[in-house]
């Protein structure tokens, strides 16, 4: 069988249907309030990792230049991750779980035929997030890691995702993002001279300069 024709039979419920179907009863369980919160995160929750970016932002305003350059490739970071994992879906092209198991009455809306299931691009965003946050801000990169789990979790138990969707979705965030996140560390002299124009306002003065009232050496920010 080609590989053309095997993606085209593919089909999620055959790897972990069963765990799928359980979430979803607990859901189904759940207390009324538990669902709403869940169904409201799932929805909303990644405007919290903009927000931690923009947290991260302010902070590494006082900090080295190699911080900030990665706070402000983040969002760069989740672009790329996000386009890499639009291309596994147009590959694999799974129908979603509501709709290939006939599950009706999830929490989210089951979405319609051509909306593909795996990879989770929810799950993806939300660890591309944490990964590029971590590289820049360890204390909110630990935020963003837990707040990347819930998300995952919470697209299983609305009933749109496979727990293999978000588990891949995972992997598929955090591998494009270490090295991209990496890599923009390499931008520190950019930053270094953007802080000596016009754009002073906007990175901040840096981590010795915040210490000692004046403008931090380069050799000083490498170390």
């Amino acid at each position: 069988m080609t590989l053309s024709r095997a993606l085209a039979v593919y089909d999620g419920s055959g790897i972990d249907g069963g765990l799928y179907t359980r979430v979803v009863g607990w859901a189904d369980a759940a207390p009324h309030w538990l669902d709403q919160v869940i169904k409201v995160w799932s929805a909303l929750g990644l405007g919290l990792f903009a927000v931690l970016m923009l947290l991260a932002w302010w902070r590494a305003r006082g900090a080295g230049s190699t911080a900030m350059a990665r706070v402000l490739a983040s969002p760069l970071v989740v672009v790329v991750a996000y386009a890499v994992n639009s291309g596994f879906k147009s590959v694999v092209e799974e129908v979603r779980p509501c709709a290939q198991l006939g599950v009706r009455g999830t929490l989210e809306t089951c979405p319609g035929a051509g909306d593909w299931s795996f990879p989770s691009n929810h799950t993806v965003i939300a660890f591309a997030a944490a990964t590029a946050l971590w590289f820049a801000d360890r204390r909110l990169g630990a935020v963003a890691a837990v707040a990347a789990v819930l998300m995952g979790a919470s697209r299983v138990w609305v009933g749109v995702h496979y727990p293999h969707d978000v588990l891949v979705g995972a992997l598929v965030g955090v591998l494009v993002a270490v090295p991209l996140a990496l890599a923009a560390g390499r931008a520190a002299p950019l930053v270094d001279r953007a802080r000596d124009g016009a754009l002073r306002p906007l990175l901040g003065a840096g981590a010795v300069a915040s210490a000692a009232g004046g403008r931090p050496s380069l050799e000083a920010q490498r170390r």
